[in-house]
């Protein structure tokens, strides 16, 4: 048996997606730049898939909506985009948090190389980022807030209400990277006080190498990529057609089917949880109890190391993700749970499971099983 419960990592694309896209990689090929009948028909769509994205989030002008390649394009462009611009007007400091995405942090520090400043506030034990800590962060020259929506590896839900409030009463942008929570959690730039927010396609049974960044009308931001008038000259380059069209599309089924996609992943949970503790398995959950994405559980097995337990799992047919990654051979720890501060053995032991549309509770309980063999037998080596 083959079992997939890293969709937190990509998800497989939905059939209905693949269909909505089919006709723009063969048929309506013109480049929708173009004046004829073939790129008109191609711009009309591209409109009508940024009407669907723009609605998803309750942003009120379609135009708000610029189509990157991806999450981390979107996070790049935000950033980089908000701070060049600031620093003509003398702003240039930046807050973000301890346990943001790798797009958000590399960011900062190559925005720290060009001289910017940056204050990364850190988190409880639960991934919880304080109001006060950002509160007490704030300095005259700061030009942007970021703080991600949910943590792509523990799952906590961070306070953007209440930050964008905040941002928003001291005149400070706020951007939210908000890739995991897309189609899970209920979004509203203007109620949240969002500026700016990255989304992207593959996280939400889309294609890859698609995303965009809602930027807000009064945002002024320096353009990172020049030569085209592609998204009122804020991203040049022809758009990926198909991927835009396909990002709409899963984009619609995602809100359409949300309400049962949540009860789903909310009967995957409780089966994971009743089952680990019906088989007596020895865990730990890091991130918030309560206060979490739905499709993501990361536990802490005790004394057991996360990159062995990692590879015995994917021995057995299972994919999930560890809280560490392998980059050229040197095993990095996660950034994530370290900032937690829950000590070394939680921080080697951690295992992200993330579940997606296609996972049953049977599979759930064939990975407990699978889960309770492969601890006991590590255990005794």
């Amino acid at each position: 048996m083959s079992i997939y419960l890293d969709h937190a990592a990509t998800t497989p694309i939905d059939p209905r997606v693949k269909e909505a896209m089919d006709p723009y990689l063969i048929d309506a090929f013109g480049n929708p730049s173009s004046i004829h009948t073939y790129g008109r028909d191609v711009r009309a769509a591209i409109d009508a898939a940024r009407e669907t994205i723009a609605r998803s989030i309750h942003a009120t002008d379609p135009s708000e909506i610029v189509f990157t390649s991806g999450g981390t394009e979107a996070d790049n462009m935000a950033l980089r985009g908000v701070m060049v611009e600031a620093r003509s007007s003398g702003k240039k400091h930046l807050i973000t948090s301890q346990i943001e995405h790798h797009a958000i942090l590399d960011t900062c520090e190559y925005l720290e190389k060009l001289g910017f400043e940056i204050t990364y506030v850190p988190v409880d034990s639960s991934g919880l980022v304080h109001l006060q800590d950002i509160q007490n962060a704030i300095r005259p020259d700061t030009a942007l807030i970021s703080i991600m929506f949910g943590n792509n590896e523990i799952g906590t839900l961070q306070p953007v209400r209440e930050i964008g409030e905040l941002a928003r009463e001291r005149g400070i942008l706020f951007h939210v990277d908000a890739v995991q929570a897309l189609g899970l959690e209920e979004m509203d730039v203007s109620d949240l006080q969002v500026d700016l927010m990255s989304i992207s396609a593959h996280k939400i049974c889309g294609p890859k190498g698609i995303g965009a960044l809602y930027v807000h009308k009064k945002v002024k931001m320096m353009p990172q990529m020049f030569g085209g008038y592609q998204e009122r000259r804020r991203r040049a380059g022809t758009e990926n057609v198909p991927g835009i069209i396909g990002f709409a599309k899963a984009v619609a089924l995602r809100i359409q089917e949300r309400e049962r996609y949540r009860e789903h992943l909310k009967q995957l949970r409780r089966e994971l949880f009743r089952a680990l503790k019906v088989k007596q398995i020895d865990f730990v959950q890091n991130g918030h109890g309560e206060q979490s994405l739905l499709h993501i559980v990361n536990l802490s097995f005790p004394g057991i190391d996360s990159e062995t337990l990692l590879m015995n799992l994917d021995i057995a047919g299972i994919a999930v993700s560890s809280g560490s990654a392998c980059t050229s051979g040197t095993i990095h720890k996660s950034h994530v749970i370290e900032a937690l501060q829950v000590g070394e053995e939680r921080v080697d032991s951690a295992i992200r499971f993330s579940f997606g549309q296609s996972n049953t509770i049977k599979e759930i309980l064939y990975v407990v099983d699978i889960l309770r063999d492969t601890i006991q037998r590590l255990s005794k080596t």
